[in-house]
């Protein structure tokens, strides 16, 4: 049978000039696809990873889904993600941040027209359901996205395929190893630091674990770096020319309680928004010198949200960013879809102080899951700022919001800007049988976690079977507050 890649290699070269990666959906059954898969992958040098929980006996390089996250700070040359049973997104989001320039992400779906109404094993993790569910709003609005992506190919089964062709750009000029100028400014201000407490965000491929591992190697005393995971500052240890010193969150503190670090001149929190907040305060408040990084985006939370949530609480720190991508050219179409995809770029439109409610004008609107496919511009801004206030939020809650039972929304509208929005979760409702169950600590059914709290500890058996509502989240514009929104948002 003739390969429908005849120019694989021939692109794939043309991608590591221009520094851009590229996505190659293919959609059919799950045989098919897994050889579709390898017809591609032959003949083309490279890592090659599969991340799947079922991978093919011949791939030499697979992870199961759960260990995604240890791939974090390191680099790969190709990759597969194995989506014919489920769409684990937290872990799409960590993988395509570790592809480099010239990479292709190619992703395994099911039949392109029934993929939409199939069960979604990763549902399990989210949906509180004892059985996988159909994610319809979300799968709906990744398949709009591909299909208007003019750098994306979908190879669908029993249909003809042609990879997308690039134009011609310049080429890329890769890292040479030496800081970028964004880099350099950056250092230059560490490294004068007296003291005090830096925060640096930046998206993924932009250098910050780089960064770190050069102020390392720059620094003339003593630094200790942290991570939420050893291999997350594989990178920063790499460029530390051998004086980083790993402590994990909990050793550390250990640490500190028998032998404060009076000999030491920094400490660098990596991946700081994925470590808990009472760790990161005590951390902070034992060094002179402090450096958080964090990802503006990701699959363990959002930069953004950490720095009006956390940071606003520290007495003094300094704001640093860095934008320019160095792991890929900033023509690369993947990032953007992604971003896209999940959100990650979308603040909340914020609302002019001309047209701040009050609460008696305030505009309540009740939102049900099907309106977020048809109205694009309310989900952004919708989950944009329920991303700013609470920023553990991750792409498993956008997930959730757009696909899970149970849940119902409401936002207050100032125009056509979001000024508040809550997030309510149905619980209770279990039968009389079930409920003694949880009372008696026999039982613990998933979801109800208020109604069984209150049945098991508070010995309140009839709270898990009256219904209720537990706020999930709840979020008001910050240049919105104190007028009332919140509480008009609970009482409606």
């Amino acid at each position: 049978m003739t390969s429908p890649w005849p120019d694989k290699i021939a692109l794939q070269q043309q991608m590591q000039r221009h520094g851009v990666r590229h996505l190659l959906v293919i959609s059919g059954e799950a045989d098919w696809c897994a050889e579709q898969a390898a017809d591609f992958i032959d003949g083309q040098p490279g890592d090659w990873t599969w991340l799947s929980d079922t991978p093919p006996l011949w791939a030499a390089d697979a992870l199961p889904f759960s260990a995604a996250h240890t791939l974090l700070g390191q680099e790969r040359l190709h990759g597969v993600f194995d989506a014919r049973q489920g769409l684990n997104v937290e872990a799409l989001a960590a993988f395509a941040g570790i592809l480099q320039a010239g990479s292709w992400l190619v992703l395994l779906v099911p039949e392109w027209q029934q993929w939409a109404q199939r069960p979604d094993a990763d549902s399990l993790r989210w949906s509180e359901q004892p059985q996988p569910i159909a994610t319809p709003n979300f799968i709906q609005r990744l398949q709009s996205l591909i299909l208007q992506d003019a750098a994306c190919t979908l190879h669908r089964q029993h249909q003809p395929c042609e990879l997308t062709v690039l134009p011609e750009a310049a080429d890329w000029t890769p890292p040479d190893g030496q800081p970028t100028l964004e880099q350099q400014r950056v250092l230059q201000q560490l490294n004068a630091a007296q003291s005090g407490i830096y925060v640096l965000t930046a998206p993924r491929g932009r250098g910050k674990s780089t960064l770190a591992g050069m102020l390392v190697a720059d620094w003339p005393g003593e630094c200790w770096v942290t991570a939420p995971a050893k291999s997350a500052a594989d990178r920063l240890a790499e460029q530390s020319a051998g004086k980083v010193r790993f402590w994990s969150p909990d050793a550390l503190l250990a640490q500190l309680e028998q032998h404060p670090a009076a000999d030491v001149d920094w400490l660098l929190i990596d991946e700081a928004a994925a470590i808990p907040t009472p760790q990161l305060s005590r951390l902070i408040a034992a060094f002179p010198r402090v450096l958080l990084t964090t990802t503006v985006q990701g699959y363990e939370g959002t930069g953004r949200g950490f720095i009006l949530k956390f940071c606003a609480s520290l007495p003094q720190w300094h704001d640093l960013r860095l934008d320019a991508p160095i792991r890929w050219s900033k023509a690369d179409p993947l990032e953007p879809f992604l971003n896209q995809l999940l959100l990650f770029n979308d603040a909340p439109a914020e609302v002019p102080v001309e047209v701040l409610p009050s609460e008696q004008s305030l505009q309540l609107t009740a939102i049900q899951c099907g309106e977020w496919l048809s109205e694009p511009g309310l989900l952004a801004d919708f989950y944009g700022l329920l991303t700013s206030a609470h920023y553990r939020t991750s792409p498993l809650d956008l997930r959730r919001l757009m696909d899970a039972p149970g849940l119902s929304f409401a936002a207050a509208m100032a125009g056509d800007r979001v000024a508040g929005a809550i997030w309510l979760v149905e619980e209770g409702g279990l039968s009389p049988t079930l409920a003694h169950e949880v009372w008696a600590g026999r039982r613990r059914p998933r979801g109800n976690l208020v109604a069984q709290s209150l049945a098991a500890h508070g010995g309140q058996i009839d709270a898990a079977v009256l219904r209720s509502r537990r706020v999930s989240r709840i979020a008001v514009q910050p240049g919105a507050r104190r007028q009332g929104i919140a509480r008009a948002l609970l009482a409606q």
